[in-house]
């Protein structure tokens, strides 16, 4: 009677463990799912990263473009800032 109990408590264990495995949580299938939907997700974070990146750069391009327009439009133009004091000096020929 015992040699039919252990193997039958074996066979038992071991189908427990094989369902586990292919049904239970952390199973393959959801692990084989789970990394598909990493790899899609981490596309969309690239691709958000990339898209992020242009956007810097282009704000970056526009605070110095916008710059050097008032720049120029201070030095040809003589733009003055409200609450600004305009004081153009004379060079006078040596």
């Amino acid at each position: 009677m015992a040699h039919r109990v252990v193997p039958a408590l074996l066979i038992a264990l071991l189908l427990v463990l094989h369902a586990q495995l292919w049904f239970g949580r952390g199973s393959v299938p959801q692990v084989n799912r789970m990394k598909t939907e990493l790899s899609v997700l981490t596309a969309v974070n690239r691709n958000a990263q990339q898209r992020n990146d242009r956007m810097g750069s282009e704000v970056r391009d526009l605070q110095e473009g916008l710059g050097m327009v008032e720049e120029l439009a201070r030095q040809e133009l003589g733009m003055v800032r409200p609450n600004e004091i305009f004081v153009q000096f004379a060079q006078g020929k040596p």
